[in-house]
């Protein structure tokens, strides 16, 4: 049996990841037809991840939500879709593409509303444990472009932010780029150009590869 691989999405609002994380699920499932291929989303995947993902992104109330809160929400979504939706499909061997995954808190909570990479590592690490994913195609565009393109039908409450909050989780990204346990799995891709040219720097990322 093939052994699981685990792919991740990354990178602040507007710069294509749902996109092109569904394109890569539809080539990779036509490429590998013997394997399951599965898309999934963070925070998302499965009823329960859902359900928070309504409170946390898409539910107004009269206070603020604190940042503690926010970056357990999203831990509490992630420790139920990673057992529920990415475990199965990686232990039968399975290919999973997530849009998003435990990156985005150390940039969007850790760096972004500044509470720390130590902070939110803290918090996520019973609910990750050792669902680390295998490549992390990181989609890098300045905030000041990506702001200008993106919508979210859904309502996400981080669209309104100011460029400078993400010019934070840029930084945290950048971060994340450099640090030991992610260095190895990181592929910066420039996410300028069309989404067939930027589906075409992913392709020759290596990725198939290290599928075969």
């Amino acid at each position: 049996m093939a052994k699981g691989y685990y792919i991740v999405f990354e990178g602040v609002v507007g710069t294509g990841k749902s996109t092109q994380s569904k394109q890569l699920q539809a080539y990779l499932a036509n490429r590998f037809p013997g394997r399951q291929v599965v898309w999934t989303r963070e925070p998302g995947g499965s009823e329960i991840a859902e359900a928070i993902r309504t409170v946390v992104q898409g539910t107004p109330f009269t206070e603020a939500m604190n940042p503690i809160c926010e970056a357990y929400l999203y831990a509490a979504a992630r420790a139920q879709s990673l057992r529920t939706v990415v475990a199965p499909i990686l232990e039968a061997g399975g290919i999973v593409i997530a849009d998003r995954s435990f990156l985005t808190s150390v940039a969007w909570q850790g760096f972004g509303r500044e509470l720390g990479f130590d902070a939110i590592w803290k918090i996520n690490q019973s609910a990750v444990g050792d669902f680390l994913p295998d490549t992390v195609f990181y989609l890098d565009l300045d905030p000041t472009i990506s702001l200008a393109r993106t919508f979210d039908a859904a309502g996400d409450k981080f669209e309104s932010l100011p460029p400078v909050f993400f010019a934070r989780c840029r930084e945290g990204y950048s971060f994340l780029s450099r640090h030991a346990d992610f260095t190895s799995r990181w592929r910066q891709i420039d996410a300028q150009g069309s989404r067939e040219e930027v589906f075409a720097r992913i392709l020759t990322s290596g990725i198939i590869d290290r599928l075969t």
